[in-house]
This record gives structure tokens, C-alpha cells and sequence, in this order.
């Protein structure tokens, strides 16, 4: 079946351009123009993905992805004009799980996509990784920190989880943008910067010790100090 996406955006020419687009790559695509339509869309026939335009009339993207987080929803991708720290830590607050800054190319946007749908690949059975007081099972796609369960976005998900497996292993930003993105690493891109300390906050939110330390001018590592 061709995975189904859903995309919100006003910009009549820029979703023209993205629904032909995607329909020749092969995706099923739905398309909405403003935030109330693209909610309800989304609710009455759940697509695999969303690609969510930030600034939307009747309804921001932000409130879109976060009434969609309520209730469960697939993975988020959100656009956005704004390329500044705190405007990307906003989106990934409400629970979108990666953010592309227009103008962007439409290779990339693919490329996002396509790391965004394998999200849900099936992990072995019983499998749980451990580490300090964190623990994470890919089947049940939980998480925990001294026994607190973790909200974690899917690609917060998909980021402990890579740092899980690779504990006390320097990964630098090229080798996790690859492994979980899913694509090249792009110079000018701190996408994972972004995630890493939203992670962070939701890992150290009682106060508890940092686990996933910086490595200056390489990358991160997972563990205790």
C-alpha cells in the first residue's frame, strides 16, 4: 500500500507543489489549507505522516500537532519559517517529531519522510535496553528514567535508543544524523542539537544527573560523569 501522508499549508502554490510532488514519488497524498481542516483530516482518516506548516489561519500548526499529541497521532514533520533555537524547541515541545526551515529542497523533505515512516520498525520481542536508571523497550515503545516514564516524541524515541545501544561510545553528529535521520549529514544543519536538549530536559526534569554529555567539536556520549 502507498504509505499516506497529509499536508497542512497554506501556501496554495507551495501545497500544489508538495501534493504533486509526493504523488509522483508514490505517496497517497491529502491536503489541507488551513489548521481546522488539516485537524480534522487527520483525525477522521489517519494518515502514516504529517507534513504541518507552522503558521496556518483558523488554527497554528503548533495547536494542530498539539491536539494531535492528545490522542495519539503519527509522525510530525513540521515547517517553518523561523530558524532560530528557541522557535525549533517550541515545535518539538508540542510534540512534533522532526522540523524542516523553509525554503528547504524537496530531496531532503523526502528523505525526512522516508527516516520518519521507518520509525516503526519492529524491534525483537522482550528486547529492553538499559543504561544507569534508563531503561527502553523498542516493542512497547517505552521509556524510563529511575522508574518515571519518559513522553518521548519518536524522534526523541529513536535518538535514546541509538544513544542505548552505543553507551559510552563518542557518536558524532554525522554518524547520528545518518543512523537515525536517516540521511547525510548536512553541515549547516543543528537538528540535533535541537533534539538533543529537548531530550535532555525530559530526561533531567527531576533533577537528575545529565547522561547524554556534549564532546566538543564531535558530538555526544552517553554516559555518567
Amino acid at each position: 500500500m502507498k504509505p499516506r501522508v497529509l499536508v497542512v499549508e497554506d501556501d496554495a502554490k507551495v501545497l500544489s507543489a508538495l501534493a504533486r510532488g509526493l504523488t509522483l514519488e508514490g505517496y497517497d497524498v491529502e491536503a489541507a489549507e488551513d489548521g481546522p481542516s488539516g485537524l480534522a483530516l487527520a483525525q477522521t482518516r489517519p494518515p502514516d505522516v504529517v507534513v504541518l506548516d507552522v503558521m496556518l489561519p483558523g488554527m497554528s500548526g503548533l495547536e494542530v500537532c498539539d491536539r494531535l499529541r492528545r490522542t495519539g497521532s503519527p509522525p510530525i514533520l513540521l515547517l517553518t519559517a523561523r530558524d532560530s533555537i528557541a522557535d525549533r524547541v517550541a515545535g518539538l515541545d508540542r510534540g512534533a517529531d522532526d522540523y524542516l526551515v523553509k525554503p528547504f529542497a524537496f530531496d531532503e523533505l523526502l528523505a525526512r519522510l522516508r527516516a520518519l515512516l521507518r520509525r516503526g520498525r519492529p524491534a525483537p520481542d522482550g528486547e529492553q535496553l538499559r543504561y544507569s536508571d534508563l531503561s527502553l523497550s523498542p516493542p512497547t515503545h517505552e521509556a524510563w528514567r529511575a522508574g518515571r516514564p519518559l513522553t518521548l516524541t519518536a524522534r526523541e524515541f529513536d535518538l535514546l535508543e541509538f544513544f542505548l545501544r552505543h553507551p559510552r561510545q563518542v557518536l558524532s553528529r554525522g554518524r547520528i544524523l545518518e543512523q537515525v535521520w536517516g540521511y547525510d549529514y548536512l553541515g549547516g544543519s543543528n537538528v540535533i542539537d535541537v533534539h538533543v536538549r529537548a531530550l535532555r530536559d525530559k530526561l533531567e526534569e527531576d533533577g537528575q544527573p545529565r547522561l547524554i554529555q556534549t564532546v566538543r567539536g564531535v558530538g555526544y556520549v552517553l554516559r555518567e560523569t
